[in-house]
């Protein structure tokens, strides 16, 4: 039996090479689908590929599917995070937001026992902060979603059923619930709770209007989502005009913060786009496959990998674009012809509402090339099928299926051909930070996570070539093979040979010895000895690999990701979700491939870092300490 392309092939898929080392910044709109990110518009990959995931606590399945609420969950993370510094747009944020912090201050003058849980609280968030952006406050909103109220303040769902980013902060839990009783969060939260709810009653028209705005627009009744939700949360304590954006499942939450007592109406729209496409297209995933060939049109295109390496996000995000297109404020204003005037002067008054309509028709067009040269190439393709759907009574339900189906995939792909792309992506309408600038070796972490393969390796090729004596050089060099070991699996083909796919596996293996040889950094060393106990798994070593994941957690790197991830190794076997073990069906009539190099037998060998497979981390990965 040949396994071995298959298995490698199989970690590819299973997205397990993308681990990030690096600082790089994450956007404020953070759509984490049960794994992101990015903070932050929105982030969305579709609600099937999370389904691991729990809903949160906040969800009511018997409740109401859309809703506009507050949360004391969300409150008390926000009130710690103010507790500690988290200053960002105080002075435009309302009232409400200064007088829970005074609240809270003096709980805090009058207690020794509440400053020491608000200082073990702030130590926690100082050793966990990541990025300087609204990544770092996006994974303690992710955390609060699956908390009961206080004073339980418990999480709601196992590690392993939460996204990601919440998991990385999980140990958080309970310093929250001694700081909180220690300064009676839950008293000042009745204390507010009405103010909470005047926040939420300045933008409820507004989003009830929107909600009313976009299904007459699509020409459908709210009836058409039963049993998913979408799901509002007003919090002022964070940065006005902050908006986190998940999907769990079939549900959405947004978390939001308003300027002056309105939101950006549209960042809201946009995730209620996905909560009313999203399952229209992912019920024809089999016929959007027929898109494939324009993937290779968009390498070069300044997209997030997940839309140059699957095309039903890819489609998805165009159709919103193009619908965002079709009904966005132009900024022109429409000449309204006056009422009660001569027939014989109606054309000129015509020619002047014509002159207004295609100046609006201008902006939006404009609009539309600048989507398509970021990379959304279907984006004109799905503009012009808006047109034609105003024009009929039918619903976006019921016409969909034709706009899928009766595509011309060759059409699409010269017209992708023929785009000049961007060099450089938008930044996230919510970003309000500025990023730091990545160079060296955590743009190459970065270049990673995004599936840049070439570009990471050559510039840890690039670190490998400068290396000296130093102690910063070396740490360097240990990185910079650490970054070369996850290039070579993430290179690894499905469709390549059976000896060039086991010859790269090998170099990869290669690489993580080299980095466990030469690294002093405790996290690098545990993720690689994950890494190679996952390798070991899928080549069926079992005993190998439970030497990888015994090592790793021998090194003690303090890291929660790094102890679950070896744990759950030395429970079960790793499998690639989806597909079931081929290690009990290999035989003396089929004996496995060759065996692989292993550092277990390595006296030297240290340890590394981990991920959903073999060769990735968990999404939203800090730098290493």
């Amino acid at each position: 039996m040949k396994v071995l392309p298959f298995r490698l092939s199989a970690l590819l898929s299973a997205g397990l090479f993308g681990v990030c080392f690096g600082s790089a910044a994450s956007p404020a709109f953070a759509q984490a689908q049960g794994s992101n990110s990015s903070s932050n518009p929105a982030a969305t990959s579709g609600p099937s590929t999370y389904a691991h995931e729990r809903t949160p606590t906040l969800i009511d399945p018997a409740g109401p599917t859309i809703s506009l609420i507050s949360s004391e969950q969300v409150f008390a993370m926000a009130a710690a995070l103010n507790a500690c510094g988290y200053d960002e747009g105080l002075a435009d944020s309302p009232d409400i937001r200064k007088r829970v912090r005074e609240d809270v201050d003096q709980a805090l003058a009058k207690s020794e026992q509440a400053r020491a849980a608000r200082d073990a609280v702030c130590l926690f968030v100082a050793q966990h902060r990541m990025t300087g952006t609204a990544h770092d406050i996006s994974q303690y909103i992710s955390l609060a979603l699956y908390l009961t109220p206080p004073p339980a303040l418990e999480t709601t769902a196992d590690l392993t059923e939460m996204p990601p980013d919440a998991t990385q902060v999980a140990e958080f839990v309970p310093l929250l619930r001694t700081f909180a009783a220690a300064t009676d969060l839950h008293g000042i939260w009745l204390t507010v709770r009405l103010a909470y709810d005047e926040e939420a009653a300045k933008i409820h028209d507004s989003l009830s209007q929107m909600v009313v705005d976009t299904n007459l627009y699509l020409k459908m009744p709210l009836e058409a989502y039963t049993g998913s939700h979408f799901i509002v949360i007003v919090e002022p304590l964070l940065s006005p005009g902050m908006v986190n954006a998940r999907v769990y499942g079939v549900d959405y939450v947004v978390v939001l913060s308003q300027v002056k007592g309105s939101v950006r109406m549209s960042d809201v729209r946009h995730t209620y786009l996905h909560y009313v496409i999203d399952p229209l297209l992912y019920a024809r995933s089999t016929a959007i496959d027929r898109e494939q060939p324009i993937l290779k049109e968009v390498r070069e295109a300044p997209l997030e990998f997940r839309y140059r390496s699957d095309v039903l996000p890819l489609t998805i995000e165009c159709l919103i674009k193009a619908i965002e297109a079709r009904t966005m404020d132009t900024g022109v204003a429409i000449y309204k012809i006056p009422t009660n005037i001569d027939r014989s002067e109606l054309p000129r008054y015509e020619r002047e509402r014509q002159i207004t309509l295609d100046k609006a028709e201008a902006v939006r067009k404009a609009t539309v090339q600048h989507d398509m040269n970021q990379g959304f190439v279907l984006t004109q393709y799905f503009y012009d099928q808006m047109l034609m759907f105003e024009r009929d009574p039918a619903s976006l339900k019921d016409t969909i299926g034709e706009m899928v189906y009766g595509m011309d995939i060759d059409q699409q792909v010269h017209r992708a051909r023929n785009t000049t792309f961007d060099q450089q992506a938008d930044q996230d309408v919510l970003q309000h930070s500025t990023p730091h600038k990545l160079a060296g070796l955590d743009l190459a972490e970065a270049r990673l996570s995004n599936g840049d393969v070439k570009t990471a390796s050559e510039m840890a090729q690039k670190a490998l070539s400068h290396q000296d004596d130093t102690t910063e050089s070396v740490a360097d060099a240990a990185r910079a093979h650490f970054i070369l070991a996850r290039v070579d699996l993430m290179s690894v083909h499905p469709n390549e040979s059976e000896d060039d796919a086991e010859r790269t596996v090998n170099d990869a293996i290669d690489q993580f010895n080299k980095t466990l040889t030469t690294s002093k950094d405790q996290r690098l060393l545990a993720w690689s000895h994950i890494y190679l106990g996952r390798v070991l798994d899928l080549e069926c070593k079992r005993d190998q690999a439970l030497a990888e994941y015994n090592a790793a957690l021998a090194v003690r790197d303090g890291q929660l990701d790094t102890r679950l991830s070896a744990e759950r190794g030395v429970k079960a076997a790793y499998a690639v979700p989806g597909h079931k073990s081929q290690c009990e069906d290999d035989s003396d009539d089929n004996p496995p491939p060759a065996e692989i190099t292993s550092p277990a037998n390595n006296p030297s060998a240290g340890q590394g870092k981990t991920s959903n497979g073999p060769g990735a981390s968990p999404a939203g990965q800090p730098k290493p300490q």
